[in-house]
Order: C-alpha cells, then sequence, then structure tokens
C-alpha cells in the first residue's frame, strides 16, 4: 500500500527530497506520490521519511 498526499499540502516541498524511492514530486497545486514508486520505507528505521518531515501532516495511508 502506498502513502498519498492530501488537499492540505501546504506545497513547501520538505518531503520530496526525503523520499527514498523518488516517489514524491510537485504536482499542480500539491505534491503527489507515485503509488508505483512508494513503498512507505519499508525497513527504513523511524518509518516514512515524509510522514516524519510534513510539517501539515497531511501525508495518509492509501
Amino acid at each position: 500500500m502506498a502513502l498519498y498526499i492530501t488537499d492540505e499540502c501546504t506545497y513547501c516541498g520538505a518531503c520530496e527530497p526525503d523520499c527514498p524511492t523518488n516517489a514524491i514530486s510537485a504536482g499542480t497545486e500539491i505534491y503527489v506520490i507515485d503509488a508505483s514508486l512508494c513503498n512507505e520505507c519499508e525497513g527504513v528505521d523511524g518509518g516514512a521519511a515524509c510522514v516524519n518531515v510534513c510539517p501539515a501532516e497531511c501525508i495518509v495511508q492509501g
């Protein structure tokens, strides 16, 4: 299952550089996660990197 970014995204860009699978990119109004690339940081200490850095807490399981 992949994560996704809700409409509460503030378009700050904090999540994109922290994604180890490069699944996050800038959309038109919010950042988006490519579900085919996202593995929810499986095996990464601390869990999903994007969730940990998101100031808007808008990255959730899909």
